[in-house]
C-alpha cells in the first residue's frame, strides 16, 4: 500500500511572498551552495518561474498514475515535485494535466523525468521543469508514494520544503531553513547591488574580489 499524506506543514504564505524576487541562484548561494537540483532539470521554456511548498511524489518509470493522484490531493500553491527515477523516455505530464494543474491553482511541476506537449504547456502558462521532453506516452498502473520525502535531481525533498525555479534551474530550501536563508539572500542581494555599482564605475572583479590573495596563498609571486 502506498504511503499518502497531504496534511503536512507548509511555509506561511507571507514567507513565500517574501521570497518573491529571490532567484534560485541567490537562494542556493545563501543556503551555503546547497539544495540545487541536477543541472539537467531545467524549465520547459525560458522565462518559466515557480515558487511554493513541495508536494513530493514518486512515479515508477513510465507510469504517471501517481501524478494524476497528486493533482487531486495537492493544495493551491503547491509545487508538484516528482521523482520519475530519471527516466526520460516517457512523457509523464502533458497539456491535459497542465490544464488541470493550472485550474487547481498549483504553482508548478518539477519532475526528474520526461514530459510532453511542450508547446501547448507553454501556451497554458503552467511552469514545468523537467529532465527531458519525450513524445512517448505513459501507462497508469502503479501508485507510488505521495506526500513523503523523495530524491529528485540528487536532492532529498521533504513535504513543505520551499522550491524555487527559474532559468538557472531549481533549488530546494528545507522548511526549517527558510527564515535564515531568506535573511542571507537579502543580504547577498544588497551586497551584489553595491558590487555592480562599483564595477560599472570602473572597478575590476579581480580587485573587488582581491584575487591576488589566492595567488599569494599558493606561493605564486605575481600580482595584477
Amino acid at each position: 500500500m502506498s504511503h499518502i499524506d497531504r496534511d503536512f506543514p507548509r511555509p506561511a504564505p507571507e514567507r513565500i511572498r517574501a521570497y518573491h524576487g529571490v532567484t534560485a541562484a541567490t537562494a542556493h548561494e545563501a543556503y551555503g551552495r546547497r539544495g540545487a537540483l541536477d543541472s539537467a532539470i531545467k524549465p520547459l521554456y525560458p522565462g518559466m518561474k515557480l515558487i511554493g511548498p513541495a508536494f513530493p511524489l514518486g512515479c515508477p518509470p513510465g507510469d504517471n498514475l501517481t501524478l494524476h493522484a497528486a493533482l487531486k490531493l495537492a493544495r493551491p500553491g503547491d509545487v508538484l515535485v516528482c521523482d520519475g527515477a530519471g527516466f526520460s523516455e516517457q512523457g509523464l505530464f502533458g497539456d491535459v494535466m497542465a490544464s488541470c494543474a493550472k485550474g487547481l491553482g498549483l504553482a508548478g511541476l518539477v519532475v526528474d523525468g520526461g514530459v510532453r506537449d511542450a508547446e501547448t504547456i507553454r501556451g497554458i502558462g503552467f511552469p514545468v521543469f523537467s529532465r527531458a521532453i519525450s513524445i512517448k506516452g505513459a501507462v497508469k498502473e502503479n501508485l507510488g508514494p505521495i506526500g513523503r520525502a523523495v530524491v529528485v535531481g540528487g536532492i532529498t525533498v521533504h513535504p513543505g520544503d520551499l522550491v524555487i525555479g527559474d532559468d538557472d534551474g531549481v533549488v530546494v530550501i528545507p522548511l526549517a531553513e527558510i527564515e535564515p536563508v531568506l535573511a542571507a539572500s537579502r543580504e547577498r542581494e544588497a551586497k551584489e547591488v553595491r558590487f555592480r555599482e562599483a564595477l560599472l564605475a570602473g572597478k575590476t572583479t579581480w580587485d573587488m574580489l582581491d584575487l591576488n590573495r589566492i595567488l599569494q596563498a599558493k606561493g605564486v609571486d605575481f600580482q595584477l
